[in-house]
């Protein structure tokens, strides 16, 4: 005879929770981890690039080529006329790293000085022309 249940039923509530499965669960796991961490420790020999310490090529000048509203043509701050400016692009050409002409023409520039400067340097064998222009401001 059994005691302190009312109940014909054996099957009732129990809030506890059985913990054998789970312990059973995680001792195989670490079995597995036990047996696999010694084959991820193997290395493996990679060859890798060697750096070196040269330095870079070096970047080439650049020409600061600017025209004024008159059509005055500026080397670098220096006034030339047509006739130099022919020259000085022939001899910038021949330089090793080429040059990169920077171009820069007032706002009120007649865009025919711009397109004969642009053509003599085309001419004269500088394939590197920037625009350099100057944001508005408000």
């Amino acid at each position: 005879m059994a005691m302190g249940s009312l109940s014909d039923q054996d099957d009732d509530f129990n809030p506890e929770i059985n913990t054998t499965p789970l312990v059973d669960v995680m001792l195989v796991l670490l079995v597995i981890f036990i047996m696999t961490i010694p084959v991820m420790n193997h290395s493996v020999k990679i060859d890798l690039p060697r750096a070196s310490s040269q330095p870079d090529v070096a970047r080439p000048e650049s020409i600061n080529l600017a025209i004024d509203a008159a059509g005055q043509v500026y080397w670098n701050a220096e006034v030339i006329d047509d006739r130099q400016l022919q020259a000085r692009i022939a001899t910038a050409a021949q330089a090793q790293p080429q040059p990169e002409l920077h171009l820069r023409a007032e706002r009120t520039t007649r865009y025919e000085k711009v397109a004969q400067v642009m053509a003599a340097a085309q001419a004269g064998g500088l394939s590197k022309i920037g625009f350099v222009t100057e944001p508005l401001v408000k």
